[in-house]
């Protein structure tokens, strides 16, 4: 389905180019959870952004090509690629600022999103999110951090889409709504044919992804099985990762 060949990715700081990716190759299919770990900071969010060129070209310079069902993505005229970001493979942002904007209420969302208000009554419903007529005439800036993290990832599978990347999709969810987002990744992941992309913590990415991949000094480890992941066979390397993690006792 997707398929990643990034030799290096680089920002352009003080007039000139420092390298902060390299190395970052996998090949993701259908119906899984593939979550992808690393510090903060590490570049996991300009990873997954630069899949689908969000990044800023003027300042982001990325060598290699990233193949969407075998055509190449960086290689898409402007429409094509537009309506691959619509339909086919979408977001949702861990900062909330940019998954809305804010001198928009919500009601242009949902009008754009193409559902009746019944069927979006039912999904905010799901969500455990306010009644259709209520967050319809609200601001993003009007409801809380998780409501808006749930109401983009409501947003987000309305056209559903083959591929879902979601960076930190519970950052802002109290722990009783975690369960909830918990759930409903499991069950896109086996109802649907859609893939997932999640950077998480450890203990979600333990729960709920099929297969893990860490990013470590600017490269991406190879996507492997939760059980191979977390077991003491593996490499030193994988250990001291995981032993750099806070809570992993």
């Amino acid at each position: 389905m997707i398929k990643v060949e990034i030799s290096s990715l680089t920002v352009l700081q003080n007039s000139y180019h420092r390298k902060i990716l390299s190395n970052i190759f996998f090949d993701l299919g259908v119906g899984k959870i593939y979550a992808i770990l690393g510090k903060n900071g590490s570049g996991k969010s300009t990873m997954i952004k630069s899949l689908t060129m969000l990044l800023d070209k003027n300042i982001y310079t990325t060598i290699g090509n990233v193949y969407w069902n075998n055509e190449s993505i960086f290689q898409m005229n402007e429409q094509r690629l537009l309506n691959l970001r619509r339909k086919e493979i979408r977001y949702v942002l861990q900062d909330l600022n940019n998954n809305f904007d804010p001198l928009k209420k919500i009601k242009y969302y949902f009008d754009k999103s193409g559902s009746t208000a019944e069927q979006m009554s039912a999904q905010l419903k799901n969500y455990l999110l306010p009644d259709f007529d209520s967050i319809s005439n609200l601001h993003s800036y009007e409801i809380s951090g998780g409501m808006a993290q749930r109401l983009s990832f409501m947003l987000a599978l309305l056209p559903n889409p083959n591929l879902l990347i979601l960076d930190e999709p519970t950052s802002a969810i109290d722990y009783s709504n975690v369960n909830l987002i918990k759930l409903k990744l499991k069950e896109i992941a086996v109802n649907s044919n859609t893939a997932l992309i999640v950077t998480q913590d450890i203990n979600f990415a333990k729960e709920v992804s099929d297969q893990i991949a860490y990013l470590d000094q600017g490269t991406l480890s190879e996507f492997v099985d939760v059980k191979t992941f977390f077991s003491e066979a593996n490499s030193m390397s994988y250990q001291n990762f995981l032993t750099s993690f806070e809570g992993l006792q």
